[in-house]
């Protein structure tokens, strides 16, 4: 199983996202990009790889128990960027000293079945989308794709959603037909609630 730990946004904030991406995608160079949908929106906090069946029960106690000492925290879908000349992602402020703590934890307890993960390089966002793999296409036609990302995300820059809660721990699994990945929750927790 392909398998990562997640915290999802609720589908508020990933609608006021899409609202604030639709224009986006009408700008020069959009049409270059393989753009992500909105239910393959989430924060990644541990990418697995495949991980066989039989080490599922040990994962999932350990992502239990992670959720168990780490609260509800409140975040906000804000601007964008890019990672190289490859990637346009949409940012999060709020409570990310809590979302890293989480990520650092979730690493932790993840590293004997998955290997080592580097949470201290944990940069918190949701992948709009990706420059390049398109069959066919030229290289230079990627690289004027991958040039005009730093455009689209000045128009995203300014983007502030609402605030919501992050409170549920999710193992989702990545899943392909040969197209675009799907995503599923496996199992979920919710955070502890201290309030």
């Amino acid at each position: 199983m392909r398998l990562f730990v997640a915290v999802v946004p609720p589908v508020e904030a990933l609608q006021g996202l899409s609202d604030a991406v639709a224009p986006v995608r009408g700008l020069p160079g959009a049409d270059r990009l393989r753009w992500t949908t909105v239910e393959g929106w989430h924060l990644t906090l541990a990418f697995l790889g495949e991980v066989p069946a039989e080490r599922l029960p040990e994962l999932e106690a350990g992502l239990a128990g992670v959720a168990e000492v780490h609260a509800v925290h409140r975040l906000r879908i804000s601007g964008a960027g890019r990672f190289g000349d490859r990637v346009l992602w949409a940012g999060v402020d709020g409570q990310t000293w809590a979302l890293r703590r989480l990520a650092e934890a979730v690493g932790e307890v993840t590293a004997e079945v998955a290997g080592a993960t580097d949470a201290y390089n944990f940069h918190p966002h949701l992948t709009l989308a990706r420059a390049g793999s398109h069959r066919g296409h030229r290289r230079a036609v990627l690289r004027v794709a991958a040039a005009e990302l730093d455009g689209l995300a000045a128009a995203l820059a300014d983007y502030r959603g609402p605030e919501w809660e992050a409170a549920e721990l999710r193992l989702m699994q990545s899943e392909s037909d040969g197209g675009a990945p799907h995503y599923r929750t496996v199992r979920a927790w919710p955070l502890a609630d201290w309030s």
